[in-house]
């Protein structure tokens, strides 16, 4: 968006902002029969992409801080979703993996979020909804992304 001065709209951040609020609101109040936040879901569907990790790696993919994870880690394995095991060949670093119960709940996680997408975007016509997808991927992949590590 530009404005009548050619200069770049500052309301692209309160709008993302915005977005983001409305869509994790919804995705969180959705996720609550699960016995999950989005910060647990973003966890989970990690490992369960990736296979175990370490938590140092979880902070950097889901954009979280050392203390945050390790809460955030807690609360899984007191649920009996996920478990921390010592790492071969490092005493000092553990993996954390997805158990069965982790993968049952992220599979049931997984149809809540494309039901939670599906209702936040219905509203829209089905090529609004692919540029609105198109252009937020094109937004994150270009110049000026930061990324900070809490």
């Amino acid at each position: 968006m530009a404005t009548d001065e050619g200069t770049m709209d500052y309301a692209i951040g309160f709008l993302l902002r915005q977005a983001h609020q409305r869509a994790s609101s919804a995705f969180a109040e959705a996720l609550e029969p699960l016995g999950i936040s989005g910060r647990h879901f973003g966890v989970l569907h990690n490992l369960g992409r990736s296979g175990p990790l370490s938590q140092r790696e979880l902070v950097d993919r889901v954009a979280s801080d050392k203390a945050s994870m390790v809460r955030t880690v807690d609360d899984l394995e007191r649920a009996g979703l996920a478990a921390r095991r010592p790492t071969p060949g490092d005493r000092r670093v553990h993996s954390v993996e997805i158990t069965d119960r982790g993968r049952e709940v992220l599979a049931t996680a997984d149809q809540t979020a494309r039901h939670v997408a599906i209702r936040l975007m219905d509203h829209l016509d089905p090529v609004k909804r692919s540029q609105l997808v198109e252009l937020l991927t094109e937004f994150l992949q270009g110049p000026g992304w930061v990324k900070t590590n809490r």
